[in-house]
């Protein structure tokens, strides 16, 4: 059974887009365009969440995804509590189950949880007391599944139907969890093609075992794309030097305005952020027309307004 499905097949946890059947990722979409109409009035709540408590659990710096999650549940009527790790107790030597027993005596109803280890997500959610429910906000190298789902309602709003769409993610697939989110999103609603570009040293082993094709080249894998995700070189993760500099990595794999003109004419492009202008993408296009990367980040909070509504229903309605 999925970790993340209740016995209805309704969503309890939001912890990857991995194994998620396309009905459910399109309620996903679907449901967020439903939360971007609030988004641009002048009063942007609804009561959906009013009374229930979501607590951002933040083991890694984060600025945008906190910022968009507190938003997202602040919209939907919740209360929200920002937890300092830096002055938890788990800094003083508190295990990962300890610090999740004191919070939920504190009656939360949803945990948002980024950790640097993979897997610190599943293993909140494996252990979180029934009615409660896990959002994973990014964990290690393994997923960060509503920054995926928020470039899927990008794409999804300029190009409408996957199955016609051509799509390059092009970068640092190895330390990437975003890249593997997007992946597994894109083949479940059923992207026509999903092509990945790098070097040999930034991609993982097996990496077609994913669902992709696999280009070493930039200039021939960005021929006739509908969409361009540039990724942001994971320097963090990197153990050891993978790459001889940030100059030459332009160079050789740089977004420059003559590589878009690779792509189709009507391409867009996309960029989770931060952005490292001059190594993976050149500032004129990161600012160019076919950009929708400020698009990206006003979509992630009807999104995770969406998955906060969904899993938040799905445990009201067991509870």
């Amino acid at each position: 059974m999925n970790l993340q499905l209740d016995e209805h097949g309704r969503l309890r946890h939001f912890l990857s887009t991995e194994g998620l059947p396309r009905e459910l990722l399109t309620q996903i979409l679907d449901t967020a365009e439903s939360f971007s109409g609030v988004i641009g009035k002048s009063v942007k709540k609804v009561p959906l969440l009013r009374g229930r408590t979501v607590m951002n659990l933040f083991f890694e710096a984060s600025t945008r995804t906190r910022t968009t999650f507190e938003l997202a549940a602040k919209r939907l009527s919740a209360d929200v509590i920002n937890m300092d790790i830096s002055t938890s107790s788990a800094v003083k030597g508190e295990s990962l189950l300890d610090t999740l027993r004191n919070l939920e005596a504190m009656q939360c109803d949803m945990f948002v949880v980024r950790h640097g280890d993979s897997g610190a997500a599943h293993f909140i959610a494996r252990h979180a007391l029934p009615g409660v429910s896990v959002i994973n906000a990014g964990d290690g190298r393994h997923a960060h599944p509503t920054q995926a789902m928020l470039d899927m309602f990008t794409i999804r709003r300029h190009k409408g139907e996957f199955e016609p769409l051509r799509i390059a993610i092009v970068g640092d697939i190895l330390h990437s969890r975003v890249a593997r989110s997007q992946i597994h999103a894109l083949n479940g609603l059923g992207a026509g093609e999903v092509r990945v570009i790098a070097p040999r040293t930034l991609l993982p082993r097996q990496v077609e075992d994913l669902g992709v094709h696999v280009y070493y080249d930039i200039d021939q894998g960005l021929r006739d794309v509908d969409v361009i995700i540039m990724l942001r070189l994971q320097k963090e993760r990197m153990a050891g030097a993978l790459l001889p500099s940030e100059s030459e990595y332009f160079r050789r794999y740089g977004l420059s305005a003559e590589r878009v003109a690779l792509a189709k004419p009507d391409a867009i492009v996309m960029h989770p952020g931060p952005t490292n202008r001059g190594v993976e993408i050149e500032a004129g296009v990161a600012d160019g027309p076919q950009s929708v990367i400020l698009e990206q980040v006003t979509n992630g909070i009807a999104v995770r307004m969406a998955v906060m509504s969904l899993a938040m229903g799905a445990t009201g309605e067991r509870a």
